[in-house]
């Protein structure tokens, strides 16, 4: 059971999995809703800890990589920065789950400017309200299709 749980951190962790996918996964698979929120809501935040301390030297890495490659527009990118214009660092965290991602969120937030400290609170709450969403809408939903079965 622990190595199932090490799997669940380690998926919401990489980046474009995230916990939109991960945490009802987990709960389909009849893991413990509470556990599975918790440790999906871990992982991912451990990257993306990572992410906003270590920034500098993840946008250094990217710009040496994309000096070799030809520029290209990003959707992804593209849709950040207009959440961003939009709804400033708190719509981007908050809509960043389940528009663009939160690595991508964070990485745009940093890159247009805002605060270490500002971002980390910000996807914090992000990610907690969306692991709650995803975890408990996952629950009712599998109980309705359950209960609907028994009929």
């Amino acid at each position: 059971m622990f190595v199932e749980y090490a799997l669940i951190f380690l998926a919401a962790a990489t980046p474009w999995l995230e916990i939109a996918l991960v945490i009802p996964l987990g709960i389909v698979r009849g893991h413990s809703p509470v556990l599975v929120m918790l440790t999906g809501f871990l992982g991912n935040m451990l990257t993306v800890v990572l992410l906003v301390v270590l920034f500098e030297q993840v946008k250094s890495y990217f710009a040496k990589r994309s000096k070799n490659d030809k520029p290209k527009k990003n959707k992804r990118q593209e849709r950040g920065r207009k959440i961003w214009n939009k709804y400033g660092l708190p719509g981007l965290a908050l809509l960043g789950p389940i528009l663009i991602g939160t690595h991508i969120a964070a990485f745009i937030g940093m890159s247009l400017g805002a605060q270490k400290s500002w971002t980390l609170l910000w996807l914090t709450i992000s990610i907690g309200v969306w692991s709650l969403v995803f975890g408990i809408g996952t629950m009712l939903g599998f109980d309705f299709f359950v209960q609907g079965q028994e009929s």
